[in-house]
């Protein structure tokens, strides 16, 4: 019963586009993966996503997508967790009361031999992170909203929780 106060976020993750959508209200934020953090002895987060591009051209600071590397779908968990933190508060909330989301994160690629078990750990630390209060890890086809909301997996794919 419980179940039913926390949001369903379903994840999509690639190098080039990180979406966070909530299955129940189908609000959702699609946006590149970057983070702009500011140069200095004491950095801090600039921007994220879409916002983080402005500081593109600036001295001032550091434009960095951490999911962007040549051979791990993670290049830093740190700055990862900080850019999925950001997007899941850039969705508009649900209700009254903001519960930790369940979040089913999907990473998209077909990397060869598959996702190591680090990079499925990670992601999960990630999302736990971030906020989650139960992760799931799917791999396969894309899931609908209501896949999502009933936890109806298609058999063609892989659940790691």
């Amino acid at each position: 019963m419980f179940n039913l106060f926390k949001p369903p976020l379903y994840i999509r993750l690639s190098p080039a586009r990180l979406t966070v959508r909530n299955a129940k209200t189908g609000a959702f934020v699609s946006e590149v993966p970057e983070i702009a953090i500011s140069r200095g002895p004491k950095p801090k987060v600039l921007g994220t996503g879409d916002d983080a591009a402005l500081y593109k051209s600036s001295k001032s600071a550091l434009v960095t997508n951490p999911f962007s590397h040549p051979r791990s779908l993670m290049s830093d968990f740190t700055l990862g967790q900080q850019v999925l933190k950001a997007f899941v508060k850039k969705l508009p909330k649900g209700g009254v009361l903001a519960a930790a989301p369940r979040m089913i994160f999907h990473p998209q690629g077909d990397p060869a031999g598959g996702f190591t078990q680090i990079e499925i750990r990670a992601l999960h630390e990630m999302a736990l992170g971030a906020g989650a209060s139960e992760v799931t890890i799917w791999q396969g086809q894309d899931l609908t909203d209501e896949q999502v909301l009933s936890r109806d997996y298609p058999p063609t794919g892989r659940v790691l929780e």
